[in-house]
């Protein structure tokens, strides 16, 4: 009886079936026969090149998995994991003991320097506060930036201190609305430049406004120390996303594309 089957229903045959004992690695439809090994200039020739090939051997690695998975009796979720005890309590216990040990010989090697006592009747002349919230003090100083308006005779129509408390607001709101902006499946920053480029300018911004914040303590003269701190933030996204609109032309963006899509991870 013939065969009305198309050969991409052909191509995607169960192993097994049909007769047909050993994996499937003939390359049917998609991928080139084992035996035959394309030169340098039919790989040159072919329309999309690299990205091409590589999915090709994508293809037959998924298609040499599959089979061999169908042939083989071997339980995986047999070996996932190892018993809590002892094998987990006794491997964290050690990491903790190693590292509560470091915190105690340093401590006990390298004891911090204490100062004289506070001064509740003095201003020290640098208020800062802990490292990770400059960026948040440094948002409190943006004075320059709030609008003069003519309408109120020359006068702001907010105080410097509401300003930068307003424009923490807006940093914080924007920050949460990314991850809702930002929908995509992308893995690596080369998938979508642009929102990579944008953390880039992010990043840079938290850096530069952390400096800003310190700015009685920076030797540089403060009118630009302030430009720099608005400047550099959109340069290194212009770059960051220059650059990876490159590697994405030339880093096979199409190939891990599809081999997320053929062998999405668990």
């Amino acid at each position: 009886m013939a065969d009305n089957r198309t050969d991409d229903e052909s191509a995607h045959d169960v192993p097994g079936e049909d007769g047909d004992e050993d994996p499937r690695t003939d390359g049917a439809g998609v991928v080139a026969p084992d035996t035959e090994t394309p030169t340098w200039d039919e790989r040159k020739t072919r329309q999309v090149g690299l990205s091409r090939l590589t999915y090709e051997y994508f293809e037959r690695a998924r298609r040499e998995d599959q089979d061999l998975r169908g042939e083989s009796t071997y339980v995986e979720r047999d070996v996932l994991g190892f018993p809590t005890w002892p094998h987990e309590v006794v491997r964290n216990l050690s990491i903790a003991s190693f590292f509560v040990g470091m915190v105690l010989f340093l401590a006990a090697t390298m004891p911090p320097h204490i100062g004289p006592p506070a001064d509740g009747s003095t201003t020290p002349a640098v208020i800062l506060p802990d490292w990770y919230l400059y960026w948040s003090f440094g948002l409190l100083k943006l004075g320059p930036l709030n609008p003069e308006l003519a309408v109120l005779g020359g006068q702001k129509l907010l105080g410097d201190r509401p300003y930068g408390v307003l424009a923490n607001l807006v940093v914080v709101g924007v920050i949460t609305l990314v991850p809702f902006l930002n929908k995509g499946s992308a893995r690596r920053p080369v998938e979508q430049p642009f929102w990579s480029a944008v953390g880039v300018a992010g990043v840079v911004f938290a850096f530069t406004i952390s400096v800003y914040s310190a700015k009685n303590l920076v030797p540089m003269n403060v009118d630009l120390l302030f430009d720099l701190t608005f400047l550099l933030p959109p340069v290194a996204g212009v770059v960051a996303y220059a650059v990876l609109k490159t590697m994405r032309e030339g880093y096979m963006y199409d190939l891990n594309r599809r081999y997320y899509r053929l062998r999405p991870p668990k």
